[in-house]
């Protein structure tokens, strides 16, 4: 055995020996080993239970990492290996040189397994934002995959340049200049930005939905990066900054749960309480039984004598809040009403002035008395 070591240790080939060689080769041998278990059974393993489970995130996420991480076991391998050979430094660091391709190998695997879970978790986020109403969030998470994959990749390219020895602090400090040129060159673009993801976050209103802002109102029809364009009732389209949007005070009528109808109605002064009873009790009674209209929030109430009207003040709640919907009930309330004052004898006032004619009546005036010319 002694021989056989001596041997090994004794007998070089390319200047190095055959006990080295052959660590080197156990080295990279058992790498492939761990390769082959780590791929068909821990991983088939993890992917079994995976399957037990409702989200798919965690099957997204072993797909990604299998194959970086099968090549990164391998390159780890290679690395203890080259540790273990020695590699010659005279005339030529080869050692060194091996070391840094092999760091920057690593880097790029290190690279692409991160690039692969920035996808996976992006597939499983568009999956999501598919089944929600907005279209904001389907077109954000590309946005935010390539933004991720950018940033991973100069992360990555200045880790590089420092494994190959060269001083990136000059770099860093361009960088910052630049950065902060570009900030503020495009500081209305990264507001409206954010200001798109503060809706997305915030949910004030969606695609289809009736607003009212400060000096706008219609349905809004795309909810974009820079604008949301709103579409007018005079059909014209109005687009407001995101940023300005986002701090705007929005009146969202589609997110009525009920929406509501008031009116008065006047009747003439020749009508008695009695009938005034009898009309009150009949309007009741119509919305009551009107199909349409919500049981909460009913009122009709003699309110007030008007100038030229006995004034009934009419309030109720429809369960349609779409305006054509809504509508359609307030027009079959009101015709309604009018065949019940119809059917009771009565009419709806209509503004008028009587005026009043004395032949031998004294008409006081400021509170002086004059004579009648008449």
């Amino acid at each position: 055995m002694n021989a056989v070591m001596d041997f090994l240790q004794t007998t070089t080939f390319l200047g190095l020996s055959l006990s080295r060689l052959l660590l080197a080769f156990g080295f990279i041998l058992a790498g492939f080993i761990v390769r082959k278990l780590l791929s068909d059974i821990i991983l088939k393993v993890l992917r079994r239970l995976s399957r037990r489970t409702e989200t798919e995130l965690d099957d997204l996420l072993l797909a990604a990492v299998q194959k970086p991480l099968e090549v990164g076991v391998v390159l780890a391998a290679v690395g203890f290996s080259l540790l273990v050979l020695g590699l010659p430094t005279e005339p030529v660091d080869i050692h060194q040189t091996v070391l840094v391709l092999h760091t920057l190998a690593l880097t790029l695997v290190i690279t692409w397994l991160v690039f692969r879970l920035i996808d996976a978790f992006a597939n499983f986020f568009a999956s999501v934002a598919q089944r929600t109403e907005s279209k904001l969030d389907d077109a954000l998470i590309p946005l935010f995959r390539k933004a991720l994959k950018v940033f991973v990749a100069l992360l990555a390219f200045v880790v590089a340049l420092q494994n190959l020895g060269y001083s990136i602090t000059g770099l860093l400090a361009g960088l910052g200049i630049g950065g902060l040129a570009l900030a503020l060159a495009a500081q209305d673009t990264v507001a409206n930005l954010f200001g798109s993801v503060m809706i997305l976050i915030d949910r004030p209103f969606k695609v289809g939905d009736w607003i009212k802002g400060s000096d706008f109102q219609g349905t809004v029809e795309e909810i974009g990066f820079r604008s949301t364009r709103v579409r007018t009732f005079p059909k014209t389209l109005v687009s407001v900054p995101n940023k300005e949007m986002a701090n705007m005070i929005i009146d969202n009528q589609q997110a009525m749960p009920m929406r509501r109808i008031t009116f008065t109605v006047g009747v003439t002064y020749d009508t008695n309480a009695a009938q005034m009873r009898s009309t009150l009790d009949a309007i009741r009674e119509i919305i009551a039984s009107l199909e349409g209209v919500a049981p909460e929030g009913q009122l009709v109430r003699f309110t007030d004598f008007g100038g030229s009207s006995l004034d009934i003040g009419v309030r109720c709640f429809t369960h349609a809040i779409g305006y054509d919907a809504h509508s359609e009930v307030r027009e079959r309330l009101l015709l309604l009403i009018m065949e019940k004052l119809e059917a009771l004898g009565l009419s709806i006032a209509f503004p008028s002035q009587t005026l009043y004619f004395g032949q031998d009546e004294v008409l006081r005036i400021r509170g002086e008395s004059k004579e009648p010319t008449g």
